[in-house]
């Protein structure tokens, strides 16, 4: 198995490094599409994946895959926030706006 060859190499704390970096790369343009087309209607989304990522992180036996359920759920969280601060970037003109939607501002 996957976990026996990094913990035998001792590459657990690598392979964990290298997945949060994906996680949160992977959360930047989620972050963008979702303020495009939902604007920040969608935060419950994020709070709901991050409730169901720390509840299956407690519920792993697996360290490695509990980290990574961890570390996905609180991207989820910071996620809300970067909705908000998206929203904001699309009103100074930093991004494009959703010609299909009203906004507020």
């Amino acid at each position: 198995m996957i976990v026996d060859l990094l913990d035998e190499y001792h590459l657990s704390g690598l392979f964990i490094g290298v997945c949060t970096f994906l996680i949160i790369g992977l959360f930047h343009p989620i972050v963008v599409k979702a303020e495009y087309y939902w604007g920040t209607k969608c935060w419950w989304i994020f709070l709901i994946l991050g409730i169901c990522g720390v509840i299956a992180s407690l519920y792993t036996d697996s360290i490695l895959l509990s980290s990574l359920l961890g570390v996905f759920a609180f991207s989820s969280f910071w996620t809300i926030k970067e909705v908000y601060e998206q929203e904001e970037r699309v009103k100074k003109g930093w991004f494009p706006k959703n010609p299909k939607r009203k906004y507020k501002f």
